[in-house]
């Protein structure tokens, strides 16, 4: 049996990359301990299924030293109460994989000639966070009335998302990697990221976070487009970032979700403040964060009540089941994950003959020809 050279501190680095310990890897890999103190060395098929197990390409494992693996776009998570880990193999192949999707509707879009988006960079951080919502709006063609005619969560973020299309931007919402349902997204790492750029401005929303907070996320990536600044987020609508980009994208949401002349004249002074922020969530279609945070802008609240509220409410949100439960039908699925602009996009790019089938498949994360052709008549491609 041969058994492969290989360096061991290459080994736990890539376990620990995948954020997992020895125990959690012994079932599959009994002497991985062995193998990370340098007593015993793996057979080459052993270090492939590991390399697969832990998501790394086999040909770092051969590397003379771990590599310095960054994100790809700026980083925008860092708050004042934590620090940022290093990446997760999920969350670095979720951008690579929407930077490939990116990528290939750019050159969709100009072989089909389609204009540059004016909107995308036509905002700065000095510019008022009212002014930017309010062209956001009209831009989107949706007004404040309209979502608080949907009657739920769901209803307004599937509005928010569609409009967002319709204005030309790609939205994608999942909370796995592309199609593989046995990696999940952490919530806890990031809420969603964006991705810049006139022809292919990308918006891409961890699905695993609660409907209400992917509504600010959205919102919060979408003032990153106008602001023509690509990164990864991770949006609490309750406290101050320490980026000034991030404050920014922040009170633009805010503002785009719950302008305070709006919220002025749905404020009920004699409401307890708990059963405030519960009615005002209702009617926006917010998580109570933000409303809870629009009421202190609109100084309906002092800071120690927005603190001493912030925190019970936050309680109250963890004890919660997220948003994210999966499953449902796998086409209006396949839609929310890619968008329904990419998908249409690349189902008659590859029916045409312009983009080739095995290309599509991965981008899609299809694997038949018949799924693929469903997909195509349920999201109006083909009869």
């Amino acid at each position: 049996m041969n058994r492969i050279p290989v360096n061991r501190e290459l080994l736990t680095w890539a376990r620990e990359r995948a954020g997992l310990n020895t125990l959690e890897l012994a079932g599959r890999f009994p002497k991985l301990g062995e193998w990370e103190d340098g007593t015993l060395l793996p057979t080459l098929r052993q270090l492939e299924e590991f390399a697969r197990t832990v998501h790394v390409p086999i040909g770092y494992l051969f590397l003379p030293a771990p590599p310095q693996e960054a994100l790809p776009i700026p980083d925008f998570r860092t708050l004042p109460d934590r620090v940022v880990a290093r990446p997760s193999p999920n969350l670095l192949d979720t951008i690579y994989l929407c930077q490939q999707r990116q990528d290939w509707f750019r050159d969709y879009a100009r072989v089909h000639a389609l204009a540059p988006l004016a909107f995308v960079g036509s905002a700065g951080v000095q510019d008022s966070p009212e002014r930017v919502a309010e062209a956001m709006r009209q831009a989107l063609a949706l007004s404040v009335e309209d979502r608080q005619r949907v009657p739920t969560w769901t209803d307004a973020l599937r509005q928010l998302a569609a409009k967002a299309e319709d204005a030309g931007v790609l939205v994608m919402a999942s909370s796995i990697l592309g199609s593989n349902s046995h990696r999940k997204l952490d919530v806890e790492e990031f809420r969603g990221f964006a991705l810049a750029d006139d022809l292919a401005p990308l918006v891409f929303i961890n699905a695993a976070d609660s409907k209400a907070a992917q509504m600010f996320t959205l919102a919060h990536e979408l003032a990153h487009l106008w602001l023509g600044e690509s990164g990864v987020s991770d949006p609490v609508a309750g406290q101050p970032p320490a980026q000034r980009v991030e404050r920014w994208c922040n009170a633009v949401a805010a503002e785009f979700l719950v302008p305070l002349a709006a919220l002025r004249s749905e404020h009920e002074a004699d409401v307890p403040v708990g059963d405030q922020i519960q009615r005002l969530a209702r009617i926006f279609k917010v998580s109570t964060l933000v409303t809870l945070r629009r009421l202190f802008d609109a100084r309906f609240i002092d800071k120690a009540t927005l603190w001493q509220s912030y925190r019970d409410e936050l309680a109250r949100i963890r004890a919660l089941d997220r948003g994210g439960s999966g499953g449902g039908d796998f086409y209006r699925t396949l839609g929310a994950r890619t968008g329904r602009r990419f998908a249409r996009a690349v189902l008659s790019s590859t029916l045409e003959g312009q983009t080739l089938f095995q290309d599509a498949f991965r981008m899609l994360g299809v694997r038949k020809t018949a799924t693929f052709y469903q997909a195509a008549r349920e999201l109006g491609v083909m009869s």
